[in-house]
Parts: structure tokens; C-alpha cells; sequence
């Protein structure tokens, strides 16, 4: 497997987020509009690859690369999940961003995936503060 920084095409991770559960984290407006937005603006952009080139893992941050990063998109291909990829997707962008030292490292958390950001040593905060008039319509990315 290889962790690189890469920019993906919005078909691309489309087609990625059917194979994972982060399908279902964004509302239906203007969905594939604001998927461009993403993958073309994040400042940390990385996936992970099997051997053969088949992406198997995302992760995307919002950093301001001296004090915090946001992650926006973790998600691993259902296939391969449990074997330590989203660990190391998530180490490699603290890293990028500056470091454990001098980085707060903060996401938005699926309930299902709650545990998994609990054992990579994520606590709840009670320093955030939303704005939020987002319209939001659930659906899943099949």
C-alpha cells in the first residue's frame, strides 16, 4: 500500500465514496457541484493505493498549517477496513500540517466511527462552536 499526496477527480472519489461509509455524510443539494469544490480545495489531500493503483483510502484536511487542522474526509474502502490505513492516513496529514507538537487535530465524527477516533487518542471537545443554516437532505452515494 502507498500514502501519497494526490488530488483525486470528482468522479474519482465519487466512485470511491460508494465503496465506504462516508457515502452517506453529505446532504443531496448541489452534491456533485460541491464535490468539485472539495477535492479541488482541501489542503491536504491523500490517498492511499494498493500495489496495483486501486484507491482504497481517503483523507482530506483543512489546515491552516501552524495550529489546527480539520479533518473533513476519512474514509477507507469497506474491503480493507481494520488494517490500520486510517490510522496512518490520519498520522501522515498531522504530520503535513506541522505536527502533534504544534497541531490540534479536530473532526466532525460518524457515530460509527467515534471508537476509531477514540483509540487514535481523540477526545470530545467543548471549545466548538458551529454556524450552521446548511439545507440538508440525507441520502447515501451508491
Amino acid at each position: 500500500m502507498t500514502i501519497q499526496q494526490e488530488r483525486l477527480t470528482p468522479e474519482s472519489y465519487i466512485s470511491f465514496l460508494a465503496r465506504t461509509d462516508l457515502g452517506s455524510q453529505y446532504p443531496r443539494e448541489r452534491f456533485e457541484e460541491r464535490i468539485a469544490r472539495l477535492v479541488q480545495n482541501a489542503s491536504i489531500s491523500l490517498t492511499a493505493r494498493t500495489e496495483e493503483g486501486e484507491l482504497i483510502g481517503v483523507c482530506f484536511g483543512i489546515t491552516d498549517f501552524a495550529y489546527w487542522l480539520f479533518i473533513t474526509d476519512l474514509g477507507i474502502d469497506r474491503r480493507y477496513v481494520r488494517q490500520g490505513i486510517g490510522k496512518q492516513l490520519m498520522q501522515r496529514a498531522l504530520d503535513l500540517a506541522g505536527g502533534e507538537k504544534d497541531i490540534i487535530m479536530y473532526t466532525c465524527a460518524n457515530e460509527n466511527a467515534i471508537q476509531f477516533y477514540q483509540k487514535q487518542g481523540m477526545t470530545f471537545a467543548e471549545d466548538v462552536m458551529v454556524y450552521n443554516h446548511v439545507d440538508w437532505t440525507d441520502f447515501v452515494v451508491e
